[in-house]
């Protein structure tokens, strides 16, 4: 059975300042740092995040994006 194609891709690390933990998800910098969480890498960019800290940025902008969703 071959191997997916990201499987020889380099694991990134959580971009949360003092976080080791390796990244699950990319979301938008500017976004990260507008629910409150500070990163260590250049907003204008994605921020990787671990799974924890994930779950912390969609519990802090859920008002964001459900209004966003709304069209307001």
């Amino acid at each position: 059975m071959p191997d997916p194609k990201h499987a020889g891709a380099k694991v990134q690390k959580c971009d949360v300042e003092g976080c080791k933990a390796d990244a699950e998800r990319s979301v938008a910098g500017k976004t990260v740092e507008n629910a409150g969480l500070t990163i260590s890498s250049d907003p204008s960019k994605s921020a990787h995040l671990c799974r924890e800290h994930y779950k912390a940025f969609k519990k802090k902008s859920k008002t964001d994006r459900t209004l966003e969703r709304l069209g307001r």
